[in-house]
């Protein structure tokens, strides 16, 4: 190929000295890829006379991984027994992907149990740029907490999506670091989880909570919107509160992005615009501090919910 785009007429090289020039990169590479599956080695290794410059370059492009196959392979289990599934995924995707398969498996390994920030671990164990490594994170993350990604429903979501939704909610809804103490960034809070149920009372408060949405959102909406806002604000309402109620559960957790959607197809089904979903989300959560609710760490507890799904929901409509 390399000879019939004319490399020879132009460097006046012979077929066989180019066939001998590109097996030498072959074989360069054969031996450089069992240094590359464990960049430390490579770091350390003196066979190989590599700039720290070309070096970070040769890892960099080794991790790197197409978007469409880690999307394809979210929700399916990182271990050596569904290696032999990838043939599915490659046919779908049209990509080579078993040297991602087993980087991810690689780096789940590596990190699942390793205490401290994801990111920063995956970066130094790896010698990755950082948003490579949060794009690894995201994986790592889902995985771990087995979230259901697969389902026809979430199809329409791409990794860019969930890896978006995927970095709000290890931001807030993860255990927070503190120094001196050990955490993992693969742990959900289970005590606000819980505190999650408290967020009922905003139920008995319906009525007053209703009137004030209503009346901050009656300026910006269209007729239309606002008519379909009042009789289905109890239905909103209660599928937001309903979920915050049920995360403290694996199950409902596992399943977060599913429940998102369902909500979701409620606001589709009345026809309101992203425009109409963001103003709705915004004054649902203002107003709800508003109100005479004087339930300890309820205005923490609620910021800290919406802070998550209200992202998710815009990202996911």
């Amino acid at each position: 190929m390399l000879n019939q785009s004319g490399l020879g007429l132009i460097t006046g090289a012979s077929l066989e000295l180019i066939a001998s020039d590109v097996l030498d990169h072959y074989r360069t590479y054969s031996l450089l890829e069992k240094l590359l599956s464990n960049p430390n080695k490579l770091q350390e290794h003196s066979e190989f006379q590599i700039e720290p410059q070309t070096r970070k370059l040769l890892i960099e492009k080794y991790y790197e991984f197409d978007d469409l196959v880690m999307r394809e392979l979210l929700g399916k289990k990182l271990s050596s027994k569904h290696r032999k599934d990838l043939d599915e995924v490659a046919e779908k995707t049209k990509v080579a992907l078993k040297r991602q398969f087993d980087n991810v498996k690689r780096v789940f390994k590596v990190v699942e149990e390793m205490p401290g920030s994801m990111v920063q671990n995956i970066q130094k164990s790896f010698f990755l740029p950082e948003e490579l490594a949060k794009r690894y994170a995201c994986v790592v993350f889902l995985a771990c907490l087995r979230f259901e990604t697969s389902k026809r429903r979430l199809q329409h979501m791409s990794f860019g999506a969930f890896k978006k939704c995927t970095e709000i909610i290890m931001d807030n809804w993860t255990y927070p670091y503190q120094p001196n103490t050990e955490y993992f960034d693969t742990e959900m809070d289970k005590e606000f989880l819980t505190d999650l149920r408290d967020l009922r009372i905003l139920s008995e408060k319906e009525k007053e909570h209703k009137h004030l949405v209503c009346t901050s959102l009656r300026p910006t909406f269209l007729q239309k919107s606002y008519s379909e806002l009042e009789t289905s604000f109890r239905l909103y309402s209660r599928a937001i509160l309903g979920l915050a109620a049920a995360l403290h559960r694996t199950r409902e957790m596992r399943n977060l992005f599913i429940e998102l959607s369902l909500i979701i197809e409620l606001w589709k089904q009345g026809g309101w615009t992203m425009q109409d979903l963001e103003l709705f989300l915004n004054a649902f959560t203002r107003c709800a501090l508003e109100l005479d609710i004087r339930e300890e760490d309820f205005k923490r507890t609620w910021e800290r919910y919406m802070k998550v799904i209200t992202p998710c929901f815009l990202i996911m409509y």
